[in-house]
């Protein structure tokens, strides 16, 4: 069957459908009206923390002091224009508040010259540039710059990034100048404690990276140790003396196997700044445990006093924070245990680190985060925070710490405590607007089951009180490096998606989340499996195996199961439909990727123009079988295909290319293209039609009935 174009009217008239309310129920609008919180920063010597409130797609910087910690917004955006407010950067003093407008989109975003994204298609391309906004909220913010990744000096000085280049300008935006030549692409700005130096990572012809230190204009860039590695993320001792950066192999040598996991080992090295000499403080393991960290704020090194640093590893197959002396010697694991160390806060005097990890009293804990308090020096970690509720992006007060918190109902909000946890309260003026549906929400539960190979997978169980005979829905979440969890998410794209399930929960149909491997919060053993992703889809068993565990709860027509996600949800929703169509009678699939091998020729990069081409043809050809595009011929179900068409993490050709196959075959599709939207995308008009579309589609194909 041709493939349906959703048109402007027929989107209309879906939002009307799906946005239809019994008196006991709410719209997809009601529950995609939560307001959500990100991006919490404290500054280094004051008590003053920041962070970006969205509304409906209206994001605002927000501020508060101490010691009252009374929030104001500080910055006064009105429209639904998709241009992110993110990179929030104070003064070390507390007095100036620099942010970013326009960027931290997409993986390929910021693009050459700084150029934003336009979902809102205006008539000028909109640009990447730094603001200030005053945090007593006195003045108006105002636009400084064309830049990103703001840094400002202990003496006021603002650095910045333009084009892979490091600038300088004042804070009005007047003397805008390139600060000096370097023919790397330059980021990772660090300036020294007393706001004399700053450090950078410089990325070389995209093999090898150097960390540099620059003093004056008169005075030529100082190189730390070079090598031929790729050196980044440098840290200032307190004393201003050294810098401290990873270190990882340079590309290159004999070309790595592409269809096994290859080690990536690391190491620490410290430099002093007056002369450049370094020397290697701490190596990881040669294992596949040893490599890099890949999940939230990657190794997290820093200085715990002139004597000490922290970094974070995987050395025993979870991300655990480990302490080293910064002369070198052997590393102290500070918070053993069988969960993930995530968002780190240090604090003021180094001694101790705030965190949040999926670990608590309650058996169902490793679905939710709580945070930590634990010393450099080691001891068991204290906890700050417990019970049904999530915390996490600790920031540092003197008083204690900032943070967020949410719970299964209640969505984000900035909240304070003490240090040991105690006079926990939420900030004033965080309300969610009129209409939210959050208290009509349902609390999810924790589900487990097994897939065909033995492992145990969970997810959470979204269901009505009562229900009978309901559609069962799974949902796959994107990365595939997250965790759904028993609540709201910390990124905003999963937030959208928990919405969604809790209103689809609320209209007739009864949803399971999965987490399966290759998701983080497990493990890395979990977030790596053999033959996962390209070299397998070793993972859609854990996807199959939910939807036959999901016919088997009561109140779920076992004949009525349907799928959707987004990115690499989207992936596993077309895979499920591709290879049982006879379990999953609909889907859902929100840019998902389709042909794995594209991925991996672009991944090969260099092999081929070399003559060590190794085992590129056999990986093209695996990943080719682990694709949904391979099963097209099973694939009878139908299906709805959401993308923005400015996606730069997973091409829009894939959705053409299948949406071509499926046609050819006579498969029923309908299509949702959204133009000008990225990945993630960036309005809230965009998420509210795709959302509707989602749940019109679904209980159309379904026969969702909404209980009485």
């Amino acid at each position: 069957m041709r493939g349906f174009l959703l048109t402007a009217v027929a989107a209309g008239a879906l939002l009307a459908a799906a946005g239809a309310r019994a008196a006991d129920s709410f719209s997809v609008a009601d529950a995609l009206a939560y307001p959500f919180t990100e991006g919490l920063v404290s500054a280094q010597k004051a008590d003053a923390i920041a962070w970006v409130r969205v509304v409906k797609g209206v994001r605002n910087v927000w501020a508060a002091s101490g010691p009252d910690f009374t929030p104001r917004q500080v910055t006064q955006f009105t429209a639904d224009d998709g241009q992110e407010l993110t990179q929030l950067t104070f003064s070390p003093d507390g007095k100036v508040l620099v942010f970013v407008r326009g960027g931290d989109h997409d993986a390929n975003w910021p693009a050459a010259g700084n150029l934003a994204p336009d979902p809102a298609h205006s008539a000028e391309q909109p640009k990447v540039t730094l603001w200030q906004a005053d945090p007593t909220g006195a003045k108006p913010a105002a636009k400084i710059v064309e830049g990103d990744e703001p840094a400002i000096s202990a003496k006021g000085e603002l650095a910045f990034v333009r084009d892979g280049a490091v600038w300088t300008a004042r804070l009005d935006g007047t003397g805008a100048k390139k600060l000096f030549f370097d023919r790397g692409k330059d980021g990772e700005l660090a300036w020294s404690p007393d706001g004399s130096k700053l450090a950078f990572a410089s990325m070389r012809d995209g093999d090898h990276a150097f960390i540099g230190v620059f003093t004056s204009e008169g005075q030529p860039l100082e190189w730390l140790a070079p090598s031929t590695s790729i050196d980044r993320e440098p840290v200032w001792s307190p004393d201003g003396t050294k810098i401290a950066f990873t270190r990882q192999a340079g590309r290159g040598g004999e070309p790595q196997p592409l269809l096994t996991r290859n080690p990536r080992p690391w190491s620490i090295w410290t430099a002093e700044v007056a002369t450049g000499t370094g020397h290697r403080v701490w190596q990881s393991g040669k294992d596949l445990h040893g490599s890099y960290p890949d999940v939230a704020g990657q190794a997290n090194l820093d200085w715990a006093g002139e004597g000490t640093l922290t970094f974070l590893s995987e050395a025993d197959n979870w991300p655990h924070l480990y302490a080293v002396p910064a002369t070198g010697g052997a590393a102290k694991l500070l918070t053993p245990g069988a969960f993930m160390v995530e968002h780190i806060a240090r604090s003021r005097d180094g001694k101790s680190i705030t965190y949040s990890a999926n670990t608590g009293a309650l058996p169902d804990d490793n679905q939710r985060r709580h945070l930590y308090r634990v010393s450099v020096e080691g001891g068991a970690p204290v906890a700050l925070t417990s019970g049904t509720t999530l915390e996490w992006s600790p920031a540092t007060i003197s008083t204690g710490v900032a943070f967020i918190g949410a719970d299964a109902k209640a969505p984000p909000v900035v909240d304070v405590m003490a240090a040991n946890g105690s006079g926990r309260r939420a900030l004033a003026g965080q309300t969610p607007p009129a209409g939210f549906a959050g208290a009509k929400f349902v609390v999810p539960k924790k589900a487990t089951w097994k897939a065909p190979d033995g492992l145990t997978i969970e997810g959470q169980l979204f269901q009505a009180p009562g229900a009978k005979n309901t559609p069962g829905v799974i949902f796959v979440h994107g990365g595939s490096f997250r965790q759904m969890m028993l609540g709201w998410s910390y990124m905003d794209y999963y937030s959208n998606a928990y919405a969604l399930n809790q209103y689809l929960a609320a209209h007739g149909f009864t949803v399971l989340s999965v987490n399966y491997r290759l998701g983080i919060a497990y493990g890395w053993d979990f977030q790596h499996w053999p033959q996962g992703g390209a070299l397998g889809s070793s993972e859609y068993q854990d996807v199959a195996a939910g939807g036959r565990f999901l016919q088997t709860v009561p109140g779920v027509d076992p004949k009525r199961i349907g799928i959707w996600g987004g990115s690499y949800g989207g992936l596993l929703t077309a895979l499920g439909l591709a290879r049982n169509s006879d379990l999953f009678k609909a889907g859902v699939d929100f840019h998902g990727v389709h042909d794995w091998s594209r991925t991996v020729a672009r991944q090969a990069g260099a092999r081929t123009d070399r003559y060590e081409k190794g085992d590129l043809n056999q990986a093209m050809e695996t990943a080719f079988k682990a694709s949904p595009d391979a099963d097209i011929a099973t694939w009878t179900s139908p299906v709805l295909l959401i993308q923005g068409d400015d996606d730069r993490n997973v091409h829009f050709a894939e959705t053409i290319d299948l949406a071509r196959r499926l046609e050819a075959k006579g498969v029923d599709f309908e299509e949702l293209v959204i133009p000008d939207e990225i990945h993630g995308f960036l309005r809230y008009a965009s998420w509210l039609k795709a959302d509707s579309a989602t749940a019109e589609y679904l209980t159309r194909k379904l026969g969702a009935q909404p209980a009485k």
